[in-house]
């Protein structure tokens, strides 16, 4: 049996098996981000305090969809590609939608950063993927594919939602344990009279509560990433594509972050503080898979518009908050 890509890379055993498996585990980690989520607002107003928390992570999850890719991409400085502007990798994108089977492919957007990366926003019925002009720049056609593949995978597995409700409630419960810590310290005259007895077991998981949220969250990251590969090397039918593009990332790419965010410190490899798994084991991952001869697919290459320039500035910090 073929893969939706026409690639035999697992059995149909093996593929409900892992996806059942990476639900499972998706899900255990959203039910203790809310548990989380719940101690911490018991913990400041009591039962009472579980019910609004409740409606905030609801009102949070309603609003999310509303949110525009478009406008996210504005954020980025991000211009949309056309097929006029780059009919190949239009097309391309077009067709790993079609296989994917998605009813609308997101739209395809450059972003003017000499950094290697490529993300992708929205639902699946309304969505747009960003690459860099670092990326286009670099990229084989068949490592492109790959990474498309990669993101289309995102937006078919709702990934965009789940992370964005575990991103809800890793907030909500820094939130709360900022304003618990508040509350501690404005008492705290009647803590040194004796006039308010300390429930230090609140006090504890208030403190604690937004580092095992950050822990869960990339735990969760982590699996979503690992399923948007699999998922990808059968979209595409080549997973020694994908595979060469991350090692081409990490190559170039490195630990550019790490070094803006912490300065002449490295972390150690594997490290819990990384959001996405460890580029080798997601290699030999890939590697792993069966791979048959891909379907092929339209070459693509970096015929970038006039308006799209190579941009060889460092990224640097913009006005929304954002690195590029």
């Amino acid at each position: 049996m073929r893969a939706p890509g026409g690639a035999l890379y697992l059995s149909p055993r093996q593929r409900r098996r892992h996806k059942l498996r990476n639900l499972l585990h998706s899900a255990l980690l959203l039910l203790g981000m809310s548990v989380i989520l719940a101690v911490c607002a018991v913990a400041i107003w009591g039962p009472g305090g579980l019910l609004g928390a409740l409606l905030a992570v609801a009102f949070s999850v309603l609003l999310a969809p509303a949110v525009s890719p478009e406008w996210v991409m504005r954020l980025y400085g991000a211009r949309r590609l056309t097929a006029q502007d780059f009919p190949d990798g239009v097309l391309l994108l077009q067709e790993l939608a079609r296989r994917a089977g998605l009813a609308v492919a997101p739209a395809l957007f450059w972003v003017p950063s000499p950094l290697m990366n490529a993300f992708a926003v929205g639902r699946p019925e309304h969505a747009a993927i960003a690459v860099t002009d670092g990326l286009l720049r670099r990229l084989t056609s068949r490592e492109l594919a790959g990474v498309l593949a990669h993101e289309i995978s995102h937006v078919r597995n709702n990934d965009l939602w789940i992370m964005g409700l575990a991103d809800v409630l890793s907030r909500l419960t820094s939130l709360m344990s900022w304003l618990g810590q508040l509350l501690l310290i404005v008492n705290l005259p009647l803590l040194l009279t004796g006039n308010v007895v300390v429930p230090w077991l609140a006090v504890l998981v208030l403190i604690f509560a937004p580092t095992l949220m950050a822990l869960l969250q990339l735990a969760l990251s982590r699996a979503r990433e690992y399923d948007a590969d699999l998922d990808a090397a059968g979209l595409t039918g080549d997973p020694r594509g994908l595979a060469a593009a991350l090692a081409k990332l990490e190559r170039q790419q490195g630990r550019y972050w790490e070094e803006i965010f912490l300065p002449g410190r490295r972390m150690p490899d594997p490290s819990l503080l990384r959001t996405h798994p460890p580029t080798e084991e997601r290699i030999r991952r890939l590697l792993d898979l069966y791979e048959a001869e891909p379907m092929p697919l339209t070459a693509v290459a970096a015929r970038l518009p006039e308006w799209a320039q190579p941009t060889l500035a460092r990224p640097r910090w913009h006005g929304p908050g954002l690195w590029y």
